[in-house]
C-alpha cells in the first residue's frame, strides 16, 4: 500500500476523522479532472476515512442517477415494482442511448441508468411519499421539489459526496427503514463486477454538469466505501474518468486488484 500522505479534518457534513490525501491529487490529474473523492476503508479496525478536496467533498450536488438506488427502495416499498423479476414495456421513444430502447427490468433499468423507468416510479410513488421516504433517510437535502424535470436531475434535491458514504454504509449494514429483502435486491442489481473474494457493487450518475460514481467493494475483510464527482465539462467525452479515477485509488490502497 502507498504511504499515506494526509491532514486530518472535520466539520458540518464531513466525516470525523477523515484525513486529506493530497496524493490523490495525481489520479485526477492523470485524467485532466477536477473532483473529489471519499473513501472510507473498513477492512482494518482503524477503519481509515480518506478524502481529496475536503471543501468539494462537503458540496451537495444533484444525485443525478445515484439516486437508483435509494428511488428503487422507494419504489418496492410503494409497490412501484414488484421484484427484479417484472418487466417494464418499452413506450416506443427513441432514445439517444441506445440500451433504453427496449424493455427493462429492475437490473437493466440500473445497470442501463434507463431514466424512463424511474419517472415511471415517480409517478407512482408522487412528490409527498418520496419526501417522506427521503427525510426517513436523511438523505442530502431531502428536498424531491422541481420546477420541471426530475427532481433528481433537474430539481432541489442534492446531496453531498460526504452524505453519499453515510447512506451508502448505512444501506451496507441493512439499517435503512426498509425492509431487509428489499435492501438485500437492490444490493443484488448494484452488482458491477466480482472476483474470487470480493464484489463490487456501484452506480454511475451524470446530470450534465457532474458525473458521480458511488458503491463500495465488499472483501472478506470488511467493506471499502467510495463516493467520487468530477466535473465534466467536455460532457460524454468526461464520464469513462468518474470509474477510471476511482478504480487507480482503490486499486492503489489494494481494495482492487491490479488491473
Amino acid at each position: 500500500m502507498l504511504v499515506m500522505v494526509f491532514t486530518a479534518v472535520t466539520g458540518a457534513h464531513g466525516q470525523g476523522g477523515a484525513h486529506e490525501r493530497a496524493d490523490w491529487q495525481k489520479n485526477f490529474s492523470a485524467f485532466d479532472a477536477r473532483g473529489t473523492i471519499v473513501v472510507a476503508d473498513e477492512r482494518t479496525a482503524a477503519r481509515p476515512i480518506g478524502v481529496f478536496d475536503d471543501t468539494r467533498a462537503r458540496k451537495r450536488y444533484s444525485p443525478a442517477s445515484t439516486f437508483k438506488i435509494p428511488h428503487t427502495l422507494f419504489a418496492l416499498d410503494a409497490g412501484a415494482v414488484r421484484d427484479e423479476f417484472e418487466v417494464f414495456s418499452w413506450d416506443g421513444v427513441e432514445r439517444s442511448f441506445a440500451p433504453h430502447n427496449q424493455d427493462q427490468d429492475l437490473r437493466s433499468a440500473m445497470r442501463n441508468s434507463a431514466v424512463w423507468v424511474y419517472r415511471l416510479f415517480a409517478g407512482k410513488i408522487g412528490e409527498e411519499r418520496a419526501r417522506e421516504y427521503l427525510v426517513a433517510l436523511d438523505y442530502g437535502n431531502a428536498d424531491p421539489r422541481t420546477k420541471e424535470g426530475d427532481y433528481w436531475l433537474d430539481g432541489n434535491l442534492a446531496i453531498s459526496a460526504y452524505e453519499q458514504i453515510s447512506f451508502l454504509k448505512r444501506f451496507y449494514r441493512n439499517e435503512l427503514p426498509f425492509r431487509i429483502e428489499h435492501q438485500r435486491l437492490v444490493k443484488d442489481v448494484m452488482v458491477v463486477e466480482a472476483g474470487r473474494d470480493w464484489i463490487l457493487r456501484a452506480k454511475t450518475g451524470w446530470d450534465g454538469r457532474v458525473g458521480w460514481w458511488v458503491g463500495w467493494v465488499e472483501w472478506p475483510q470488511g467493506p471499502v466505501f467510495f463516493a467520487l464527482n468530477i466535473d465534466t465539462p467536455n460532457r460524454l467525452a468526461d464520464l469513462q474518468k468518474r470509474e477510471a479515477i476511482v478504480r487507480s485509488i482503490l486499486r492503489a490502497i489494494e481494495a482492487l486488484p491490479p488491473a
